[in-house]
């Protein structure tokens, strides 16, 4: 499961459910235990359970290392819940387990979930309203043969932005009297169209519709959150009534910025940190819906399989588009909390707001269904919502900023419209898609090679680094060099073939252990009298 997941497409929430109770079927080990003087086959304890399902989350993409054990004891009891699972004596439906050594058994049958067709009809619907005007030139509805497939794409912004105006202007000067007047309605499905299109792109699913309907994306949230913004980026609100209450700014900032900032200029005591924590936590908890709503649950839940490290661009290139759908209070309140929590968990200052979990643990765990969670329960919504918040957090400047390239794409579009570019009221599509360039998709062995390659030549870098530093002593740097030769003698072998070459470099003589002197003592023999 370590290399595989769940394919991008509608419902990938519950495939990767039923991917992981699958993989949790076919590979947690089964063997004989004796409880109360009686010997079960075929079964496992708890605690066996948690630490192979523990490992099969952690080293899984979709999961990632951010997983902790608790948060695996909750799926387990979700199992035992759902009848994926079954204590020794056949019951289930009720989620009393624990990390211990209580026996469970897998039943007959594991049933899987089935897959609900309600996203056919969010396509005949969204088709539907593309249908209504037949004489607009934004219908969506072939991109599945226009745009590629392939989830290698790396976005080329440059493509965007060189495209040879004067060529546009001198093929049609002739046809300048019969520029069209562009209404706002005009100007709104050009956004609309322009970002569906470079979602399904990014993506590569055959229909975007199938993760997002049209009627959803509305064009003046992404006009407001390109337009209105900070010198830092951060969302401006025209109406302060849906921004965030005063006092809970206030407690943002005093733990953004700890332990330099103490806006309200009031004595701390013991503990002072976790009441600011809590009464932030209280707040974003009490929200009526997630920061990332209900409605794009499907499409954020879908990014996610690209958060792998090798589609790692791609993947800040779709949250960035995606972020800039949400309506304004949202986003304003999710770049605020990024940049709170991600200060936090980097802040060795921070004084410690839990006994048992990290800074960093902390905030994932607490905020996480804050940020993503489906309007319907789905039993993996705390795991997929901490893989997000955690990669938001590493990444948020850059997820979070206005893209330029947008701007650019739907002015260009805008001006093929208003110079009449299209043959025929009703085509489909004449004004040509957004560039892209796109990387060589490589086999699973080859990119396991070349994972391997790359680490091996930084771990060479490292060790030229240590060779050539002039601030390490000469006994320093022999330590140095002694302890990267216990941990990679192969590649320490290939750098220093023989002893002469490392005493050269060194600028040392080898040194050559004189044979010691046999100082054993003569034997003494008894003198006779």
């Amino acid at each position: 499961m370590e290399d595989q997941g769940a394919p991008l497409g509608p419902y990938r929430a519950t495939k990767l459910w039923n991917e992981v109770t699958t993989s949790f079927r076919v590979g947690m080990p089964l063997r004989k235990h004796r409880q109360h003087l009686k010997k079960y086959s075929n079964c496992f304890t708890a605690e066996e359970a948690v630490d192979w399902l523990y490992d099969l989350l952690r080293n899984n993409s979709n999961f990632g290392p951010e997983v902790t054990r608790q948060q695996t004891v909750q799926l387990l009891r979700k199992f035992l819940k759902n009848h994926v699972i079954e204590d020794i004596k056949g019951r289930w439906g009720s989620e009393d387990l624990d990390d211990n050594n209580q026996l469970f058994r897998f039943p007959a049958t594991s049933p899987l979930k089935t897959l609900p067709q309600r996203h056919t009809e969010i396509r005949r619907t969204s088709k539907e309203y593309f249908s209504k005007d037949k004489d607009s030139i934004f219908k969506l509805r072939n991109l599945a043969r226009k745009t590629p497939k392939k989830h290698g794409l790396r976005f080329s912004q440059e493509n965007t932005e060189n495209i040879n105006h004067e060529k546009i202007i001198n093929e049609h000067k002739e046809n300048s009297a019969d520029k069209r007047e562009i209404s706002q309605e005009d100007v709104e499905e050009v956004w609309r169209y322009i970002i569906m299109t470079y979602l399904q792109s990014i993506l590569g699913v055959p229909s975007i519709e199938d993760l997002i309907n049209p009627d959803e994306v509305i064009p003046q949230y992404i006009m407001y959150n390109m337009s209105n913004t900070s010198k830092h980026g951060v969302v401006v609100l025209q109406d302060k009534s849906e921004d965030l209450p005063h006092w809970v700014l206030s407690a943002m900032k005093c733990l953004a910025n700890w332990p330099r900032s103490n806006e309200t200029n009031n004595p701390t005591y013991v503990g002072f940190e976790r009441d600011v924590f809590r009464t932030i936590a209280d707040y974003f908890l009490d929200l009526p819906e997630p920061l990332l709503t209900f409605k794009y649950y499907e499409l954020f839940v879908n990014i996610m399989g690209l958060l792998q490290p090798h589609l790692e661009r791609v993947a800040i290139n779709a949250l960035q588009l995606c972020c800039l759908l949400l309506p304004p209070p949202n986003r304003r309140k999710l770049q605020l909390l990024m940049r709170m929590i991600s200060r936090m968990s980097q802040n060795v200052d921070m004084p410690k707001l839990h006994e048992e979990m990290g800074t960093r643990s902390l905030v994932i765990h607490t905020f996480s269904r804050c940020v993503l969670c489906c309007a319907e329960e789905v039993d993996l919504d705390e795991l997929l919502a901490s893989r997000l918040i955690s990669f938001l957090m590493d990444h948020h400047q850059e997820i979070l900023q206005v893209p330029t390239y947008l701007q650019i794409a739907v002015e260009q579009h805008l001006d093929y419209i208003r110079k009449g570019h299209f043959k025929n009221p009703g085509d489909e599509q004449v004004v040509p898609l957004p560039t892209y360039s796109y990387c060589k998709q490589i086999s699973t062995q080859e990119f396991d090679k070349q994972k391997v390659s790359t680490s091996q030549a930084a771990i060479e870098e490292l060790l030229e680094n240590i060779i050539r530093s002039k601030n390490l002593p000469p006994k320093e740097k022999r330590k140095k060099l002694k302890q990267f030769q216990k941990e990679y003698p192969l590649i320490y072998q290939k750098r220093f073939p023989t002893t002469e070459s490392e005493a050269a470099l060194l600028d040392a003589k080898p040194t050559i252990k004189q044979p010691m002197l046999n100082l054993r003592n003569p034997k003494l023999h008894r003198l006779r009298y």
